[in-house]
């Protein structure tokens, strides 16, 4: 590097701007000294839970419309990811989200859904559905072990499913499982949206659904109405 440039690198440094040619950093109140030891040192930052939130597609504002599909994303939900959950990009159209979930059986996997305006039914229609995809060891209904509460503690209305069972099927055919699968669990979450419910689904051996239970109530205790 040549003197002159040297020299405007080291000015544009004295002006709070960082450049490697001057070997370090200075801000515009001029080089920090070093603490002195001893002195207590700032406590590490711990990075947050990732807060996922989604609009409904086709709702995005034209480029010169700032104002344009405000109410339609004001129906959006947000909710914090647990810890670990590794998000995935989406199998199916059908699917808004999709995260994989590591545990001690073995991989679960948690599916968000949301089917537009006025659409997904009522709660316990769909905690029965779901319900349904899970066959007994002893033939009876699944719907006479199936539980649904609704969650306490939460900011929107939130239902929870839970069943356990061989678990054979999906929302649609094209999530239903390749064969089926002895010893799963279902942790459901029905979510009210401001015109439609969203639905939260977390399926696989019961070992690893049981383990991260909190976790998912954790999720759906998160789950609020998105920025307008």
């Amino acid at each position: 590097m040549s003197s002159l440039a040297r020299s405007a690198g080291c000015a544009m440094v004295a002006a709070g701007i960082s450049l490697a040619g001057c070997g370090h950093n200075v801000s515009e109140r001029g080089p920090s000294a070093a603490p002195p030891p001893g002195a207590e040192q700032p406590a590490p930052q711990v990075p947050e839970r990732t807060a996922r939130t989604l609009t409904i597609p086709g709702t995005e504002p034209a480029p010169d419309d700032p104002h344009a599909g405000i109410a339609e994303r004001a129906s959006a939900l947000i909710w914090d990811v647990p810890a670990g959950w590794k998000e995935e990009p989406p199998s199916s159209s059908m699917r808004r989200s999709q995260y994989r979930v590591s545990g001690p059986a073995g991989d679960a996997e948690c599916v968000v859904f949301y089917f537009g305006p006025g659409q997904g039914g009522d709660p316990a229609a769909n905690a029965v559905r779901w319900a349904n995809q899970f066959a007994q060891p002893d033939g009876r209904p699944a719907t006479e072990v199936m539980r649904l509460v609704e969650v306490e503690g939460t900011r929107v209305p939130v239902h929870l499913v839970e069943v356990t069972g061989t678990y054979d099927g999906g929302m649609t055919m094209t999530d239903a499982p390749a064969s089926k699968q002895p010893g799963w669990m279902l942790l459901g979450g029905i979510a009210q949206g401001a015109d439609a419910p969203w639905f939260f689904k977390l399926t696989g051996p019961e070992a690893t659904v049981r383990a991260e239970r909190e976790a998912f109530l954790g999720l759906l205790r998160s789950v609020r109405a998105g920025p307008p």
